[in-house]
């Protein structure tokens, strides 16, 4: 059987999309996965970064893992999104990481490739959703195929009831949003499987 290759992609400035991050990694290495980790690489400037404890000490936390590239795009079979939301929009780290994939875009690399996304934000609403569905737009003009969570699972409802994906207040990723981020990981391994199968 066919082994899927997720590439799970996150941008975090204090935590929450980082231990999302881990959460779907581990979750989809349990359905089968083989699994790169791989965070955005910061845009912004040093000093504004290492003007504020708590982003200098997560970005030392995630300092080992990987900045991904566009070859590692090319490489996954799917795509975990999660980045926290600015604003109703994707992180700009994110978005400046996306700007860089023209290239193998346009070489139709990026096509028939699965996609599911989560994000946080301060507020209950403060554009969780948009900010899902702006990737998910993205994601139309590569050709891949998006696999939302959608109601598939009580986990869902337990975690708030997004059927887009995942999104948790930025500090509260709690065992309801662990479990639901579990099953969105997986169910894109299944789907992915599926497709290369």
């Amino acid at each position: 059987m066919a082994q899927p290759k997720i590439a799970v992609i996150f941008y975090s400035t204090y935590g929450t999309n980082h231990q999302v991050a881990l959460t779907a990694s581990e979750a989809a290495k349990e359905a089968g996965a083989d699994v790169r980790l791989l965070r955005v690489p910061e845009t912004a400037p040093e000093a504004v970064v290492n003007g504020q404890d708590a982003w200098k000490e997560q970005a030392e936390k995630m300092a080992d893992i990987p900045v991904v590239t566009p070859d590692d795009m090319v490489w996954a079979d799917g795509y975990f999104f999660s980045a926290p939301t600015r604003y109703g929009q994707s992180a700009s780290q994110l978005r400046a990481f996306i700007d860089t994939l023209g290239g193998v875009w346009s070489e139709g690399k990026l096509a028939g490739k699965t996609i599911t996304a989560t994000t946080s934000a301060q507020n209950p609403h403060g554009g969780q959703e948009a900010t899902t569905l702006g990737l998910y737009t993205t994601a139309m003009h590569w050709g891949a195929i998006i696999v939302p969570p959608g109601y598939t699972s009580d986990v869902i409802y337990a975690s708030g009831g997004n059927p887009y994906g995942y999104s948790a207040q930025a500090g509260q990723f709690d065992d309801a949003g662990k479990a639901s981020v579990a099953h969105q990981a997986k169910r894109l391994v299944e789907v992915t499987l599926k497709l290369i199968g």
